[in-house]
């Protein structure tokens, strides 16, 4: 039993194995998980079967987000950005219908502005949060890049104004008509595409 391992050399598959670790019984080293790494260099000895793994023995990670490729269900999140447990950024959209060429929140989306206050409250360790603004595709784009940037700023103003947030934590930016969530094609759509969005954590853009 030339490496010690418990199995006689006429039996020992892998006859090199370091002094010390576990083996099964052809002599080779243990890999309980089946992940193709072997437990004495397994830093996740329990991946679940199928799942793809690093040289450590732990599911991968591509975008680096801290959510294991398996289970994460927006695989190319930016460098930087905080996620939930699904992999994907913090995110809330405020279902806040823009008028047309209107930057005016009206009486009726009070709860919606309350879901973003609740949502700041949820995220208070983050540092800020990025208020972003959105238009839809009509008009000149110089245009929409205002007035994005005057709803980003009127949601900002609503939420320091009417709840107390602190106006240091809100950062304000205007999307423009560059980030449709919907076909600008079609009302329905474009109605969607006025939108504005919280978002916690995201690195702000330069």
């Amino acid at each position: 039993d030339s490496d010690g391992d418990g199995v006689t050399d006429d039996r020992d598959q892998c006859p090199d194995t370091p002094k010390g670790v576990k083996v099964d019984d052809k002599g080779c080293p243990l890999d309980s998980d089946g992940d193709g790494v072997t437990d004495d260099r397994d830093q996740c000895p329990d991946t679940p079967k199928g799942v793809k793994v690093d040289d450590k023995g732990c599911p991968l990670d591509s975008d680096g987000d801290g959510v294991a490729d398996d289970i994460d269900q927006c695989p190319n999140t930016p460098a930087g950005i905080v996620v939930d447990d699904k992999g994907c950024e913090l995110k809330l959209t405020l279902h806040i219908n823009f008028d047309f060429d209107k930057a005016v929140i009206k009486p009726e989306f009070r709860s919606e502005l309350e879901k973003a206050v609740a949502f700041v409250r949820e995220n208070a360790q983050a540092p800020y949060i990025l208020i972003a603004g959105h238009t839809d595709s009509k008009g000149k784009e110089e245009y929409n890049q205002r007035l994005s940037e005057q709803r980003a700023q009127a949601v900002r103003q609503a939420l320091i104004d009417n709840y107390g947030m602190d106006a240091k934590k809100l950062k304000a930016v205007g999307y423009g008509e560059y980030q449709p969530v919907a076909d600008n094609s079609t009302e329905e759509g474009r109605a969607q595409n006025r939108r504005v969005e919280l978002i916690c954590c995201a690195l702000l853009p330069q």
